[in-house]
């Protein structure tokens, strides 16, 4: 890796296929760098959002097998956008397919919003199967966080607050969560993408610390919003599928594991409290604050960070 580049050089994967988990799911997935080496999954964010190259560039490829897949409804996964049969206890249940059907024993987990969520609710269901994590954004998908994202970004960003809820007649923007599903959710394909478009052009816009046009470009295609708005909302409305705080609760059943938090001081979609919760009720996790980042995976200090918490997991034998 150059010292002027964040992270490593693109590489294609050496093995990739699909995984039928269930009569409604496939599932994409890959393979990339080293096959031989120490393995390591990849968790995208979302729910909904996909895997993409960049992903497999927070690596260094001669030391990592690195695993990638696209959730259930999400990316290259078949039906994009499928939001039934679709729970955070199936999603474990897929990553367990994964990992048999690979033959994998242990491995580091690294997971960003929506992904750390679900890196979190797989390491305390399969402790034994998880060398350490390396976390980003943190999102533990309470009532207070589904809250900020649905109506409390209006205090940072009104003009696009008030686009996602223009898009909801007066009546029912009471409760724009319901207002959302209620028309992500239908059957009339016209009316469903034109929702999904609205709910991902909100989270794009809010992504960086200075808004990205081709952030907010790709949020709003097909390929990309199905996926992120279904999901998203079927993930809020349900709490994730899990007890209130379930994730904090719970935490004592890693907390031997060694860990790397890496959050934006001004992430405004996963905000730093939750971080700070997080790394409150697991001491022994080192907690990297960015001072001049905002939510993405790829701000600049972010991305160095996440790649030197990698780094430091190839390094040094006291994170193994």
């Amino acid at each position: 890796m150059s010292e002027n580049t964040l992270m490593f050089p693109p590489i294609e994967p050496y093995r990739q296929g699909t995984l039928e988990v269930d009569a409604t799911h496939t599932l994409y997935w890959e393979e990339c760098g080293n096959p031989a080496g120490q393995p390591v999954l990849f968790l995208h964010g979302g729910p909904g959002g996909g895997t993409s190259p960049m992903h497999r560039r927070f690596f260094d490829p001669s030391h990592y097998r690195i695993v990638l897949f696209d959730q259930r409804g999400a990316g290259k996964s078949t039906p994009l956008g499928e939001y039934r049969h679709n729970t955070t206890a199936l999603l474990i249940e897929d990553i367990e397919k994964i990992r048999v059907m690979l033959g994998i024993q242990e491995w580091l987990v690294f997971g960003g919003s929506w992904g750390s969520t679900l890196a979190l609710a797989y390491g305390e269901e399969f402790p034994e199967r998880c060398l350490g994590f390396v976390l980003r954004g943190i999102f533990l998908c309470t009532r207070a966080e589904v809250d900020w994202f649905v109506n409390g970004m209006n205090h940072f960003y009104p003009e696009v607050h008030q686009r996602f809820s223009d898009a909801i007649p007066h009546s029912e923007r009471g409760n724009l969560l319901q207002a959302y599903v209620k028309r992500l959710f239908c059957d009339e394909p016209e009316i469903y993408k034109e929702a999904a478009r609205n709910w991902s052009r909100y989270e794009g816009s809010c992504l960086f610390l200075e808004p990205q046009a081709q952030a907010i470009e790709d949020f709003e295609s097909d390929e990309v919003s199905l996926g992120i708005g279904r999901l998203e909302a079927h993930y809020m409305l349900n709490g994730a599928f899990m007890d209130e705080d379930q994730l904090i609760k719970n935490i004592h059943k890693i907390r031997h594991l060694p860990a790397v938090i890496v959050q934006g001081r001004y992430d405004v979609i996963c905000p730093p409290l939750s971080a700070y919760r997080l790394h409150q009720a697991w001491p022994g996790a080192i907690l990297h604050m960015v001072g001049d980042a905002g939510h993405a995976a790829m701000e600049p200090g972010i991305a160095k960070e996440l790649v030197r918490a990698t780094e430091q997991f190839k390094l040094h034998r006291k994170f193994l």
